[in-house]
């Protein structure tokens, strides 16, 4: 069964003085299959945890997203079975730079997102966390 979502909205039309253009939705209806419960993902090396040596919002957004996209994979799944997802920032003025890249990778996808401005993460030199959930259907 493909994901139903709810309440679909670009944040272009929900935010816009802000220059995003983001899928998202009010709510994900799943049937059956398996889910896939991620940790908080950071801006490291899923292989070894290094960090990437980049204090840029947007290049440490890529890698995140690049682990979310790289573990769904690894489950079986792909993108599409991306069902909700928590951003936890650092400072509120890198918001547009992570949030731009975090469209690139959920554009047309439509998940659940909430985010969260926090004064710190696990190591300093991380401007973002994402903690992500699938659902790849049966």
């Amino acid at each position: 069964m493909k994901h139903k979502r709810l309440r679909k909205f670009n944040t272009k039309d929900t935010y816009p003085e802000q220059n995003l253009n983001n899928d998202l939705c009010h709510a994900v209806i799943t049937e059956g299959g398996k889910t896939v419960w991620m940790r908080g993902q950071c801006p490291q090396n899923l292989d070894d945890g290094t960090n990437i040596k980049s204090n840029d919002p947007g290049e440490q957004t890529h890698k995140v997203m690049q682990n979310i996209k790289q573990l769904i994979e690894e489950a079986g799944g792909s993108m599409n079975h991306l069902v909700k997802i928590v951003v936890y920032i650092t400072d509120i003025n890198n918001r547009e730079a992570i949030y731009k890249v975090i469209g690139e990778y959920t554009k047309g996808v439509f998940p659940v997102s909430t985010g969260l401005v926090v004064n710190r993460l696990a190591r300093p030199e991380w401007l973002v966390e994402i903690d992500a959930t699938a659902v790849i259907p049966s």
